[in-house]
């Protein structure tokens, strides 16, 4: 099984980016793949995603300015009850990074 790792933002670093990660890793093993995550705050998400350790960001606080290195999506959707769309962004994410692995 693939294995990728999240950044999950929230403004505490703790509740929603916490809800958001849960709701990845249980939607990534139906979709072929296992994802760990760590979660933070927006203040911390640029040095994290710049030190090569994530794949991907996922975000429901806005991040600052800055170039991440990795393709970030807006996990506002999940909290809004758009979770399908969410989930499927994630999964062109993933569909991206695996070709760019090839």
């Amino acid at each position: 099984m693939k294995h990728y790792k999240v950044l999950s933002v929230c403004g505490s670093g703790t509740v929603t980016s916490s809800m958001v990660a849960e709701k990845l890793r249980e939607s990534s093993e139906e979709m072929g793949f296992f994802i760990t995550t760590m979660e933070a705050r927006p203040t911390e998400a640029l040095q994290l995603a710049q030190g090569g350790m994530f794949d991907f960001i996922t975000y429901t606080s806005p991040l600052p300015e800055g170039d991440y290195g990795v393709p970030t999506v807006n996990a506002m959707g999940f909290l809004t009850g758009f979770v399908d769309e969410f989930l499927e962004e994630v999964a062109e994410v993933l569909a991206e990074l695996e070709k760019n692995k090839q």
